[in-house]
């Protein structure tokens, strides 16, 4: 009786192995997911971001005021990438995204610094991410104390014994309170999003092929963009029904309203939605079964939680991590609704990442498009 037990254990156990052996998708997910989760979280991941990009207005052209700009890129948090003429020039930048930070220096900087008096700079941040902003903003007055104990020499150096010589005034812009839902909720909307709209779609054409009724949709005389339309469009309107229940519950429990124009964050928002769409659907085109589309739209899911500036500062990545965010939908997405729904941004802020996923879009497309007249042969 115990040999026959343990023959026929390992008559099972052998069976097993031949059928994941023969599953090559679910026997890489075993190996790709971890492995992709130890190198994004130990290479990609840094919730200390440095150089961070950072516009100066210096109305002020004096040595102490290049001794500023020098100690501020010291600190390591902020790299000078712009020099505005303006300050309206300056809040565009900020508005966009393309800087963390203006440091705006007045005219009367030096003369109120010799006369003993406090002199001020101001500083607005992009607080949208209140992890992003915190260090190097805790950063810059010790910096500027030690540099000014360094450098005020000669007559100046009386005024070494002054800690705070310098006053940082401080506008932390779009999120005065640091509230970290008010840059949670809104990312929240790519991630559910991507989950749900991936893995639908991804589901969608799989169903069928096991179910048997994959031969009926093959036999319709329907060319391939027209099934893809056909699977596509119904789950558009589910998507909608989604955005709407999200947006009105921030707004209900969270207070996350909307300060843009809600039109263009429609259009952005139906374009991601339609990205994901198509990428479900080719996922739908290269797996078998349910089980290997769903670990499929995971496999899509986690990079796009992790990379995207959801959870961690995008600007704290390595700089091939944010390649590779620059690649995920969800990273353009969280860019639209966070500056249509926290800074009020119009088309001319959002123009690159709507282009982006038009682009997006045209490419999965096409290749799903390809590979499912590959399926038909």
């Amino acid at each position: 009786m115990t040999g026959n037990f343990w023959r026929r254990l390992m008559a099972i156990i052998i069976k097993e192995v031949q059928q994941l052996r023969r599953d090559r998708l679910t026997f890489a997910m075993m190996f790709g997911v971890p492995i992709m989760q130890l190198l994004l979280f130990g290479y990609a991941i840094d919730t200390d971001p440095h150089h961070l990009p950072t516009a100066v207005i210096a109305a002020d052209d004096s040595t102490v005021t290049r001794t500023v700009i020098a100690t501020l890129q010291s600190t390591g948090y902020m790299t000078v990438t712009h020099r505005p003429a303006s300050e309206t020039e300056g809040s565009k930048l900020l508005q966009s995204g393309e800087v963390q930070f203006v440091v705006t220096i007045p005219s009367d900087f030096t003369r109120r610094l010799v006369r003993g008096e406090r002199a001020q700079i101001l500083i607005d941040a992009d607080a949208t991410d209140p992890l992003a902003a915190a260090n190097p903003l805790a950063a810059v007055q010790p910096a500027l104390d030690q540099a000014l104990a360094r450098d005020l020499v000669g007559p100046l150096a009386g005024l070494r014994s002054k800690p705070g010589g310098i006053e940082i005034v401080i506008q932390r812009r779009y999120n005065p309170e640091g509230k970290a839902r008010l840059n949670i909720v809104p990312g929240l909307l790519a991630v559910i999003l991507t989950m749900t709209m991936v893995m639908m779609t991804a589901l969608a054409v799989t169903r069928e092929r096991e179910r048997g009724t994959m031969e009926n949709l093959l036999a319709m005389p329907v060319r391939p963009i027209e099934v893809m339309i056909g699977k596509i469009l119904p789950y558009v309107a589910i998507g909608a029904v989604q955005v709407i229940v999200i947006l009105v519950v921030s707004r209900a429990l969270f207070d996350v309203a909307i300060d843009g124009d809600p039109g263009l964050l429609g259009l952005g928002t139906a374009l991601f939605i339609t990205v994901n769409l198509a990428i479900g659907f080719t996922i739908s085109t290269v797996t078998q079964n349910q089980l290997q589309a769903m670990q499929a739209s995971v496999f899509t899911l986690l990079p796009s939680i992790l990379l995207s500036g959801f959870m961690f500062p995008f600007r704290g990545m390595p700089q091939w991590a944010q390649w590779l965010g620059e690649a995920l939908p969800a990273t353009h997405f969280m860019r639209i609704v966070r500056g249509v729904m926290l800074k009020g941004a119009d088309v001319s802020d959002v123009v690159t990442e709507l282009a982006a996923l038009l682009l997006m879009l045209v490419a999965v497309s096409a290749l799903a498009i390809s590979r499912y007249r590959v399926t038909l042969d």
